[in-house]
Parts: C-alpha cells; structure tokens; sequence
C-alpha cells in the first residue's frame, strides 16, 4: 500500500454531530468550509471522515464517480446522510467489524440514504446487538440489521473507478476485516480496528 493513485484523493474530517449535525473542521462560514467537503473535482476521488459517538469512531465515505462506500457508520446514521455530497449514490455500507462503536448507525443511514449494508458473516451476530449497551456502558443508534451482502479474504467490492479488496484480519473481533484499496483507490486501507494508532487491535 505504499504508492498513492495518480487521482488525487482529498481528506475532510467531521464529526456528523457535534455542529448542528456536522463537527466539519474546516471553517463553516467562509474559506474552504463545509462546502469544500461536497466538492466533487472532475476526476477526483474523494475520502470524507466523521468522527461519531462516545469514543469518537472515525467513519469514512469513499466518493468515486458519484458512487460512494461508507464505512463503520458507529454512531450519528442520518446525521452522516445529510452530509454526504448531494448527487452521490451510495452504493455501499461497509463494516469493518461488529462493534457499536463502528455499525450502530448502519440502520439510520441504510433507512436514509439505501446502500447494501455488507461484513464478515462471523460478525453478523455481534452487530446485531449494536446498540446495546457496551462492556463500557456506551450505547449506539440502533442494533445492525440482517446484511445484505457479506464478504471474506478476496472479495472485491467496487465503486465508481475504485475497488476494495477484503483482507480478513481477525483477531479484534473473529470478522474483522481491512478493505485495501486498488484501482483509483490505490494506496488506500482502511483497517477498522485491526491497528490502532501506535498498537494493534488486540
């Protein structure tokens, strides 16, 4: 994963919440703001980030062609639908794992925005019970519903000019998965909770 697609990807980070419904760190009133995070620059990939719930999980929606994947939507589900660009599709709902913290809100944004909800079929239990409280005593928008799809170690799943590989990681939960990133998301991981900064997830 070491070489970056020549299609530039573009960073936001937000929280979904916090700021009338959108925690944007760039400036909301002037400058690049909240609008920049809905630019869609013609040949451009685009990778928007949400921090959601207690624990401040971090949600990504990966925008290729006017499709997009959205990952580990934990907490915040129809505050992250309506932040997402206008005119994008999103095609699928990604999990990482199971947890809460990473597929409470799958059920809000599945309702608000559709999608194929798709995880490893060896977490489908565990997400089912989401938004029950957790060992910590957080709670999460709602139990994870039936999956549409699931995906183990090979699977690819494609949007717009971007696809994902599943790299079956367990360890954190018995489905953890990475999606590595090929095509125009060439050089792009996203890991859930297999790495945490500076450790592993257990």
């Amino acid at each position: 994963m070491a070489e970056t697609s020549e299609r530039a990807h573009e960073a936001y980070k937000g929280c979904g919440c916090e700021h009338e419904g959108c925690g944007c760190e760039h400036d909301h009133h002037g400058g690049q703001g909240h609008d920049g995070c809905h630019g869609q620059g013609a040949g451009r990939d685009q990778i928007a980030m949400f921090v959601v719930g207690p624990i401040e999980t971090n949600c990504y929606a990966y925008i290729s062609e006017g499709e997009c994947m959205v990952v580990d939507p934990g907490n915040s589900g129809a505050k992250i639908a309506e932040h997402l660009p206008d005119g994008v599709t999103v095609k699928y709902i990604a999990a990482t794992h199971g947890h809460g913290d990473h597929v409470g809100g799958v059920k809000a944004l599945k309702e608000a925005v559709g999608g194929s909800y798709v995880i490893h079929p060896a977490d489908v239990e565990l997400a089912k019970h989401a938004g029950e409280p957790s060992e910590l005593g957080y709670s999460y928008d709602d139990n994870a519903p039936d999956p549409d799809l699931t995906y183990t170690e090979g699977d690819v799943i494609e949007v717009g000019g971007a696809s994902f590989r599943v790299i079956e990681t367990p360890g954190h939960t018995p489905g953890s998965i990475c999606l590595g990133g090929e095509g125009s998301a060439k050089g792009i991981c996203f890991v859930g909770n297999t790495v945490f900064q500076g450790s592993c997830g257990r």
